[in-house]
């Protein structure tokens, strides 16, 4: 038994987003692995349909006001929230008012409003694993995507400070990073995501297996696509090289999409 496997068996788990995709992935490795699994998702039957699979529970409804429901469904306890469930929003700087609002709220603020219910009991305890689930768009940017990209720096940073100001009282927290996941959303892209993440995407099931092996390494940043490490080195090291190799790859979307 490796260490995430003793771990993860019988903990109380909640999954945000999923009847299907990641989510839906997450929730079978935790079952998987042993842990009693609640299955969230704002479609019903889909939620319904995981957990029936999995012998877990559905809760279904909006990821950030289901807590207390879920914590009641597992026995009074969660020791681990996959804050999972998100939007995709395209657009650009003129995209409506209400795509940005949207993509703030579910990526950025339900994971906020998650921490701010499970923080006591997890500080109390001390112990607790709050998963986001963010993208390399939030180490890095997709073209095409402002509300998106924008919104999943907001969600990595939120979890980086979880990290930061709770490690040293049990709280152990995990940033998913990956590019292209063969999933709904990632058919929602488009030509964009065609053109960057199509080439390299993974089944959701790897990005269970990279969260997984973060668990059992006490590993913040899991990285599905092993590469965007170095682009995000690259980043950090020349913005202007890496945001002009950004811009090329713009005006080939841009070339292609007339």
């Amino acid at each position: 038994m490796n260490a995430a496997t003793h771990e993860l068996r019988d903990a109380a788990v909640v999954v945000t987003g999923a009847g299907g995709g990641i989510g839906a992935a997450l929730a079978r490795r935790f079952a998987a692995e042993g842990a009693r699994v609640v299955v969230n998702d704002l479609d019903p039957d889909r939620a319904e349909a995981v957990a029936a699979e999995l012998g877990a529970v559905a809760v279904p409804g909006d990821a950030s006001a289901i807590v207390d429901e879920a914590r009641a469904a597992l026995g009074g306890t969660v020791d681990v929230w996959c804050a999972n469930a998100g939007v995709a929003s395209g657009g650009d700087a003129f995209a409506d008012e209400d795509v940005w609002a949207t993509a703030w709220d579910v990526n950025v603020m339900a994971h906020v409003r998650a921490a701010r219910a499970l923080l006591p009991d997890w500080l109390e305890r001390g112990t607790g694993r709050f998963v986001s689930t963010v993208s390399a768009a939030g180490l890095l940017t997709m073209i095409g995507a402002a509300p998106y990209s924008v919104s999943k720096h907001g969600a990595y940073a939120f979890a980086e400070w979880l990290s930061l100001t709770y490690r040293h009282r049990g709280l152990k927290v995990h940033a998913i990073c990956p590019q292209g996941v063969r999933t709904d959303m990632l058919a929602a892209t488009g030509s964009a995501g065609d053109l960057v993440l199509v080439p390299t995407a993974v089944e959701p099931e790897a990005v269970a297996d990279a969260l997984l092996d973060a668990v059992a390494a006490d590993r913040f940043l899991v990285l599905p696509h092993p590469e965007v490490a170095d682009y995000y080195r690259h980043r950090a090291e020349d913005p202007e090289r890496w945001i002009g190799g950004m811009n090329k790859l713009q005006r080939h979307w841009e070339a292609g999409a007339r």
